[in-house]
């Protein structure tokens, strides 16, 4: 694999050290399960155009992935490149009352930076653990905010090459949705308005949320936050309770006896344990109130 043609021009492109060949995604979700990827590539920011391109020339897949924290990436691995925003491309800048950051800087961290330059408005955000782009794409939210709140422009990539900065109001955002996938642009960079607020202020509202989650979330786990969407007029994990499912298991897999909206890796799940749990919990659920749960954690490989 790393003597092939496609890994040399890769590597004309990032370095060696940015090429993975044949890479757990294990390593890369916090599910902690998935096969192995053909091409695990972390660029920069600026060098995601020349991979794009490389791929569409060469008839390769491109998967686009931030941090891993929504994704369920099947036992038998990706085919061709899963091109991940990681460290390589996070960067964050405050300017004023905004704060920009690329696609790879991590959520938490850029709400840390929001909270040392005291500025206020993205403490909802402080424990998500996913990525500034990967947010954008789905319009992260918890405990009442979400990113549409804060979000003022983004840099995006189109599927032609070229780079655009679009307004949030262009981005079609609401509840865990966004017109990204659809039209098939990658989010490069971020920039989010904020407010001036006391720090003592905001760092009692993080430390609150960080208590809530602590008691109601099963975080000693791995999983992927809310496995689904809240259904209109009510909650998944209350009709997953009232359905029964409370520590039901699959393999490894569990639906947490903590937080039914939680699906858990006990330690030593599959994802295809995970995919079967989550199956049973639609079929169940749908039996017991007539409501089918829609998924929030992205599924990519061969499962």
């Amino acid at each position: 694999m790393e003597n092939s043609g496609f890994y040399r021009q890769l590597c004309e492109i990032l370095s060696p050290e940015q090429v993975l060949c044949q890479e757990p995604m294990s390593r890369h979700t916090t599910f902690r399960t998935g096969g192995p990827a053909d091409y695990f590539v972390m660029p920069r920011t600026e060098q995601a155009a020349e991979v794009l391109k490389l791929c569409r020339q060469e008839g390769v897949p491109c998967q686009i992935t931030g941090n891993g924290s929504n994704l369920l990436a099947g036992d038998r691995g990706v085919r061709g490149v899963v091109l991940a925003f990681t460290k390589q491309a996070a960067h964050i800048q405050v300017n004023g009352n905004r704060v920009t950051a690329t696609a790879g800087a991590l959520l938490s961290q850029t709400a840390a930076e929001a909270y040392r330059a005291g500025l206020g408005g993205m403490e909802f955000a402080a424990g998500i653990p996913g990525s500034a782009g990967g947010a954008v794409v789905m319009n992260a939210g918890a405990y009442g905010g979400e990113i549409k709140d804060i979000l003022s422009r983004v840099k995006v990539l189109t599927k032609e090459g070229k780079t655009l900065t679009m307004e949030c109001d262009k981005l079609d955002l609401s509840y865990r949705h966004s017109c990204i996938p659809g039209r098939q642009l990658i989010v490069l960079e971020t920039e989010f308005e904020l407010h001036p607020a006391p720090q003592e202020e905001i760092k009692a509202r993080m430390d609150d949320l960080s208590r809530r989650r602590m008691e109601k979330q099963p975080l000693e786990f791995p999983s992927a936050g809310s496995t689904f969407k809240r259904p209109e007029g009510n909650f998944a994990g209350r009709l997953i309770m009232e359905a029964g499912l409370s520590g039901v298991t699959a393999g490894g897999a569990q639906v947490s006896e903590k937080h039914c909206g939680f699906i858990i890796n006990t330690g030593n799940a599959s994802s295809a344990d995970i995919l079967k749990l989550i199956r049973l919990v639609q079929q169940k659920v749908q039996q017991n109130s007539g409501v089918k749960l829609e998924m929030e954690v992205k599924c990519i490989g061969e499962f």
